[in-house]
């Protein structure tokens, strides 16, 4: 592969800035280095990403957003996860993350939301594509560091506080993650990362209003990732991003996106190299947005043996914090899309409540258009709650509580900080592989699966990552076929 052509002296303007201290770990963190704990729990994190990939790659918007980028973009040299089709590396990269994120089932990152696999998955795969051989220890190194780049550029821009304000999260702060991991993989030298960083940076957006009714909300991540991809290959080449980005006082990357909540820079370098973020990141268990799965593992544990029906129900009621109630509430109105009922936490918790579970099954156009759905969804009330005045109830993270009135009489309640797979209560690698088997079981054959999981959980003693990428290249079906 071509070597790093950055006409600088190696070294970022200012290494002792936030900034020049991620681009130089970055340039010298060993695979070695990374603990074997969060080497393992990546690559699972990798699987569970290729799972969902495999899942969205057919799905009805997935084959439009196909339909449009090829028109636009044209056949290339990259695959297109689940297609056997191939096209530019940055429309490759657009493509497979929003298949990643085609139905929400895909991991994302509590304490500053983004998804993690959509952005670094796709910029990882459309960059070796470009190069020669690639070993999966490599890939490997490439995902924790930018795992760990895109979760603290989050955490510095105190990533709930985004969405609050209408920014889809992930997709401002995960051109970062993106870079960082193509960067890995290019062999960028410090001043390089610091280029890419600046690149990304600058490229970063994305708005939460998608999540209503538009298609696009599934391809921010994707749009992410390819801008993250980008500034890798950019900053090879020697084509200067912003320095110092993240300091800037006029224009930086955390001062201009963090106007009004106070951003922490430090938040970039603490514990740099001894504290992991990628274990905390959470694998998801239901296909809804991240921040409602309290809510519902809470309907499912109120509704569990009782078989309940609409008629049962008097009333509901889900106390969330700010960050969920203004990107997970509005008064929905029928019909609603897919999007709208996955990013809805009225319609998320009535399934909950009637059908015990928030799989694709819940997601088909005659169950979001159901009656009993919306008779619940009518009797739901939702709050915006910072400060119960309950001492018990924990005040970090995306607590919620759920009440359920029963025509009975009967009062159920159920509080909830994290779901199932949140950082004290993670999935373990065994759940994680019967996610991913369960996902592919509707869309690849058994032994195409099992092939993919061997080779991806055993990358690093992985040489030559061609034939992973020829096994997710070939065709999938359709999930809701």
């Amino acid at each position: 592969m071509p070597k790093p052509t950055n006409a600088t002296t190696g070294q970022p303007t200012d290494p002792t800035g936030p900034t020049g201290q991620l681009a130089t770990w970055l340039a010298t963190t060993t695979l070695e280095e990374i603990p074997p704990a969060v080497r393992e729990r990546a690559a699972h994190l990798v699987l569970d990403g290729l799972g969902c990939a495999l899942i969205g790659a057919q799905l009805p918007w997935s084959r439009t957003a196909v339909d449009a980028v090829l028109a636009l973009e044209g056949a290339g040299d990259t695959p297109v996860i689940g297609w056997g089709r191939t096209t530019s590396a940055p429309a490759a990269a657009v493509l497979n993350g929003t298949f990643i994120q085609g139905f929400e089932l895909d991991d994302y990152y509590p304490p500053a939301p983004l998804h993690s696999t959509s952005l670094v998955l796709p910029a990882l795969l459309s960059t070796l594509s470009q190069l020669d051989t690639v070993s999966g220890a490599d890939f490997l190194r490439a995902t924790v560091l930018g795992f760990e780049t895109g979760t603290r550029v989050g955490l510095a821009l105190h990533g709930p506080e985004m969405l609050s304000r209408g920014w889809h999260s992930g997709s401002v702060f995960g051109t970062h993650a993106a870079a960082a991991a193509a960067g890995v993989l290019r062999q960028l030298d410090a001043a390089g990362f610091e280029d890419a960083l600046g690149l990304a940076g600058t490229q970063s957006a994305g708005l939460m209003a998608a999540q209503y009714e538009a298609m696009s909300k599934r391809m921010h991540h994707g749009l992410a990732s390819r801008n993250g991809f980008y500034a890798a290959g950019l900053a090879q080449r020697g084509y200067t991003g912003i320095k110092r980005v993240f300091e800037r006082e006029y224009g930086g990357f955390l001062s201009t996106f963090g106007e009004g909540h106070h951003p922490d820079a430090s938040q970039l370098t603490k514990g740099l190299g001894a504290t992991w973020n990628t274990g905390d990141i959470t694998v998801k268990i239901h296909a809804a947005m991240g921040g409602l799965h309290p809510a519902v593992d809470a309907a499912i544990a109120l509704a569990a043996d009782r078989e309940l029906v609409a008629d049962d129900v008097l009333s509901s009621r889900i106390e969330v914090p700010t960050a969920i109630y203004h990107h997970g509430w509005w008064v929905p109105e029928r019909p609603l899309t897919t999007i709208g009922a996955q990013m809805n936490i009225g319609y998320a918790t009535a399934v909950a409540l009637l059908d015990g579970q928030v799989h694709p099954e819940q997601f088909t156009a005659a169950r979001i258009d159901a009656d009993d759905v919306w008779e619940l969804i009518a009797r739901t009330e939702v709050r915006e709650v910072n400060e119960p005045q309950d001492p018990s109830w924990d005040q970090v993270g995306y607590n919620t509580r759920v009440t359920v009135t029963l025509r009975t009489g009967e009062v159920l309640t159920q509080a909830l900080n994290q779901p199932h797979g949140g950082p004290d209560d993670p999935l373990t690698d065994e759940e994680i592989r019967a996610k991913y088997r369960s996902l592919t079981a509707h869309v690849i054959d058994p032994a195409r699966a099992a092939w993919i999981e061997r080779i991806v959980l055993g990358l690093e003693e992985t040489e030559d990552l061609t034939e992973l990428v020829d096994l997710l290249a070939a065709p999938a079906l359709g999930v809701l076929d």
